[in-house]
């Protein structure tokens, strides 16, 4: 039995997660789940948003698995005065454990409507620097400056990740995501980083592309590519635009990587108040879920679940709501369970 740090950030992560712990207990999967609070689920019992309790366990774990950490009740958004809201506590715990790339699955569901069919490439995208520093300050009134970061050890420590990912499924080429025809020294720096690493994985082809031309050609012909590696803005973007390709967000997860810990993350939640109480789509989190299981070493539980997910969707008869349905997040979950 795998321990397993399970971080919960409120609203329809309660509802995901209720979905999870199902399908594992069906499945009988290897997970033992330790449950934490973060987000806005740490504020409702008192606690600080990040607590120290929660930082510790994951990292003593060593692997977690979690939901979108919602901001507390009736925050706001940041205006040029300066920000209403706290720090963004997905951001703010990503860099409290170190994690600095995070992965993105993009390929097709069974069932999902998509424009595009045969796509099924990885997305590594660097979470440390870039312009997401957020290092900026007012020069005079009307006048801002912002600082795009880049250094040499985040760059070459990002790029071997994506390599050994690109190894490890059998990818045979990686493409370089950049802007280095105009930033000519941070972008340039990041491409030449690419290019070091890139000679220590002979069997890998490696691939340069501007950022606006890959945009076009993921629109165009997306089942190209095998592994994209972009910086932190570009990444964010074409996260959100390959999920896009696929059917939406009910179509990929994020396996955020640091050193010894290792974040599996619904990239989507919202609060009770935007998506009333059983009825979320659980495969944000049930995704996630299933890369968990199988990174350590549980695949025939990850493989059941997968195809038990797969044949509902194929039938069509129970779905929730964003994807074409009337079904509870209940009825959902019980919909796989009974595949299962």
């Amino acid at each position: 039995m795998r321990k397993v740090v399970f971080v919960q950030g409120g609203g329809i992560g309660l509802d995901q997660e209720a979905c999870v712990r199902r399908l594992f207990e069906v499945a009988q999967a290897k997970v033992e789940f330790e449950t934490r609070p973060a987000g806005r689920a740490a504020l409702e019992l008192a606690r600080d948003a990040l607590p120290r309790e929660t930082f510790e366990a994951v990292r003593s774990c060593g692997v977690a698995l979690k939901t979108k950490l919602l901001q507390p009740k009736g925050a706001g958004t940041p205006t040029a005065h300066g920000p209403s809201v706290p720090t963004n506590y997905n951001v703010a715990f990503r860099r409290g454990l170190g994690l600095f790339a995070s992965i993105r699955p993009v390929h097709n569901m069974p069932g999902i409507a998509s424009r595009f069919t045969g796509v099924n490439f990885l997305l590594a995208r660097e979470i440390t620097e870039d312009i997401y520093t957020a290092s900026e300050h007012e020069i005079v009134p009307g006048v801002v400056q912002s600082f795009k970061i880049v250094t040499e050890p985040a760059c070459l420590r990002f790029f071997r990740v994506a390599f050994e990912l690109a190894r490890k499924y059998g990818r045979k080429s990686v493409h370089c995501i950049h802007k280095a025809n105009i930033l000519k020294m941070a972008d340039g720096l990041f491409l030449d980083c690419f290019r070091r690493v890139a000679a220590d994985f002979p069997d890998i082809a490696p691939k340069e592309m501007i950022v606006d031309n890959t945009c076009m050609q993921l629109v165009s012909r997306p089942q190209q590519f095998e592994v994209l590696a972009a910086g932190n803005l570009y990444g964010d973007l074409l996260s959100d635009l390959g999920a896009g390709l696929v059917g939406g967000v009910s179509c990929t997860a994020a396996i955020n990587r640091g050193d010894g810990v290792t974040v599996y993350e619904a990239v989507y939640g919202a609060a009770h108040e935007v998506v009333p109480r059983d009825t979320a789509n659980p495969l944000p989190l049930i995704l996630p879920a299933i890369e968990l299981l199988k990174d350590i070493g549980d695949t025939p539980a990850a493989e059941r679940i997968q195809k038990a997910v797969e044949g509902v969707l194929t039938e069509g008869k129970v779905r929730t709501r964003d994807i074409g349905g009337t079904a509870t997040t209940t009825q959902f979950t019980e919909a796989i369970a009974a595949r299962l």
